[in-house]
């Protein structure tokens, strides 16, 4: 395992992989991840997002992370994505990147990390991977993306 901190033009194809393996995000939310690495790319760190990757032997990702300063707030910031490719959940890869994410962000003079995420079924191990790793809920959002399909946001003092 190697760790990355720094977009590359090939990541976005990876980007694309970790998420459609997941099966969990729809092809917007994919189209937007993307479309985060293309900005950072385009702008550096003007875009107002950061990238970490973990890479294979063959320098290859396998998951990654996407974090950025919240405008207007002092030493707070978002956790936007973490992605991690499907072969590879399960085995403490998620735990090393969150892991990696909060370090750079405390690097950075970050205090606290919010994530926010779905209230649907199917994102009951995420809510729990966050809860287990000293996140707390700050608020659930009813129907903020669908009827039914509530928003959970965490925080933690990094």
């Amino acid at each position: 395992m190697k760790l990355r901190e720094k977009i590359v033009e090939t990541d976005l194809k990876y980007i694309r992989e970790i998420l459609e393996s997941t099966e969990f995000f729809y092809d917007f939310e994919i189209a937007t991840a993307v479309e985060l690495g293309e900005e950072t790319l385009a702008k550096g760190k003007a875009s107002g997002y950061q990238f970490v990757f973990l890479e294979d032997e063959d320098l290859k990702p396998y998951a990654f992370g996407i974090y950025g300063e919240i405008a207007c707030t002092k030493n707070r910031y978002d956790l936007y994505w973490l992605g991690v490719l499907q072969s590879k959940r399960g085995k403490g890869t998620g735990s090393i990147l969150l892991k990696a994410c909060e370090d750079a962000i405390a690097k950075q003079g970050g205090k606290i990390v919010y994530i926010e995420t779905s209230a649907r079924d199917q994102y009951l191990p995420t809510r729990e991977f966050y809860i287990k790793r000293g996140y707390f809920i700050e608020a659930i959002l009813k129907d903020f993306y669908d009827d039914g399909d509530g928003k959970v946001i965490y925080s933690k003092r990094v």
